[in-house]
């Protein structure tokens, strides 16, 4: 197996992120402003994720691996070197069969967001079962 690459992608690169989304037919987008984080493996991007600021810290509001390199660590690792990057709060929201991942990378259960986030959660919350999460 080829080495990992783990970086904070320039903002000009932000469309090889949403290319690499729509080739793997993932409903994930960036946006502008959006902090993009990427694994790279022989020159393509194997994993994404967005941190998008908010009141307090960031917001973890993508993480995605290629289906091929699944089950192969490259999420922790990602999510271990954008967090290293951000003393700050970062809160998620994700499926309740995720939490046990995020826990293991010292994500915890987290009921007080702010207004923004807890805004969007409950919204969210009225299509779909999420919980949310919190480290530092």
């Amino acid at each position: 197996m080829s080495s990992v690459h783990y970086r904070c992608l320039p903002p000009l690169l932000r469309p090889l992120v949403d290319k690499f989304y729509r080739g793997h037919r993932s409903p994930m987008r960036s946006r502008p402003g959006d902090e993009l984080w990427v694994a790279e493996s022989e020159g393509e991007i194997i994993a994404a994720l967005n941190l998008r600021v908010v009141t307090g810290g960031q917001w973890l509001t993508g993480l995605f691996v290629a289906p091929a390199r699944r089950h192969q660590g490259v999420a922790a690792q990602l999510l271990r070197h954008s967090l290293a990057a951000h003393p700050e709060p970062v809160w998620l929201f994700c499926h309740p069969d995720l939490r046990t991942f995020y826990q293991r990378l010292d994500f915890v259960d987290c009921q007080v967001l702010p207004s923004e986030l807890a805004e969007r959660l409950a919204r969210y919350q009225r299509s779909k079962p999420l919980v949310s999460l919190r480290v530092n």
